[in-house]
């Protein structure tokens, strides 16, 4: 098509043939460009299509209408295309990640992702605890951490995340059964004495000195002569470990009697935490109340200035082992600490004591 056979008309873009055919009359054509791509296109004739002007540029109109509509939904197509391509590589991606996920129960499944994250949110804090560590074997310094709360109330698993990533050979965990009937002839401290850590040793007590406070009155392993005496000797004992360079943290882990009962039933029916299940534990809601007497006594008479001591709410795990973590680490001023790490009390987990003597007075929920 030689385009010097045209004439422009009146209107942008149409052009009109010089010559008239006999039979077809004169032709109509437009020609424009949209995108960088230029379009020619004959529109019809003026005798053989019946075609006016203002007949050609209203189809001219809708042929530029047409190949820019095709033109959006190829692009939309397109991106349609890759935004469902996006999402069949990462299903094929977590389904390689994952496994057989569909076999799991959903909850379970959803637990252990949660776990993954948790486990993930306490790492920064396990690699402080390498280096308080560290500091602690090069000063020759020594480091006594107190576990205390009631049955199920989550010492066992902080203890395990707390030295999950620690040399091993610079510290212990405790965990004293009944005393023996030499022991009981002893000086009541004795024989956690012959467990203190040594120079540049961090000791973890799972329960301590303190049963004595709590569950040896309770259940009639101790006299309540011998009670009232140790009420009286642990703040002066504790303050001459202090004196003496001993680090001494005490966490009292305090869950809720709803949740201890939701944990118990937990080991009662789970095979695998059926172990942790005793006589003991049975009686724990029973002697609820109880529980709670001792406990505002102890807070109450033996948080001193020099050993205090430090409140977790621990109905969240993974909280309650942050919270733990946050507490031993401010504790020392170690080399090397990380100070872009967040290690300001969570109020909501860490209670002070006179906050919680002040709930329990309202309520021995806790």
């Amino acid at each position: 098509m030689n385009f010097n056979d045209f004439d422009k008309t009146n209107y942008s873009g149409l052009y009109i043939s010089k010559v008239t055919h006999d039979v077809f009359g004169k032709k109509y054509i437009t020609r424009f460009q949209y995108k960088n791509k230029r379009y020619v296109k004959v529109l019809g004739y003026s005798k053989k299509n019946n075609l006016t002007q203002k007949m050609a540029f209203n189809l001219m109109e809708e042929l530029k209408k047409t190949i820019m509509e095709n033109d959006i939904n190829i692009k939309n197509k397109n991106e349609k295309n890759d935004d469902e391509q996006i999402l069949i590589d990462e299903n094929n991606k977590y389904k390689k990640l994952l496994g057989n996920y569909t076999n799991l129960n959903k909850n379970v499944f959803k637990t252990g992702i949660q776990k993954i994250y948790d486990f993930e949110k306490l790492k920064p804090y396990q690699i402080e605890l390498i280096k308080l560590q560290n500091y602690l074997e090069h000063e020759n310094k020594r480091m006594i951490i107190i576990f205390e709360g009631r049955d199920a109330s989550g010492k066992g698993g902080a203890i395990r995340r707390i030295t999950r990533y620690m040399n091993n050979k610079h510290y212990r965990v405790v965990a004293l059964g009944k005393p023996t009937d030499t022991q009981k002839n002893q000086w009541f401290f004795q024989r956690y004495i012959e467990h203190f850590p040594t120079g540049g040793e961090i000791l973890l007590f799972d329960r301590s000195w303190y049963n004595r406070a709590m569950v040896e009155p309770i259940f009639g392993f101790c006299k309540q002569e011998e009670y009232e005496i140790f009420m009286e000797d642990v703040v002066n004992f504790e303050q001459d470990l202090v004196r003496q360079g001993m680090i001494l943290i005490k966490l009292y882990f305090s869950v809720s009697k709803e949740e201890q009962k939701k944990r118990f039933d937990r080991r009662i029916n789970d095979p695998l935490r059926h172990w942790k299940f005793s006589e003991v534990d049975m009686q724990a809601q029973d002697l609820w109340d109880e529980f709670s007497e001792k406990k505002y006594e102890m807070l109450r008479r033996t948080s001193s200035k020099s050993a205090p001591w430090n409140i977790i709410r621990s109905n969240n795990k993974n909280l309650a082992r942050l919270e733990a973590m946050k507490i031993i680490l401010t504790s020392v001023n170690y080399d090397g600490k990380n100070n872009s790490l967040n290690f300001e009390d969570n109020i909501d987990i860490n209670i002070s004591v006179q906050k919680e003597l002040m709930h329990m007075r309202k309520s021995k929920n806790y």
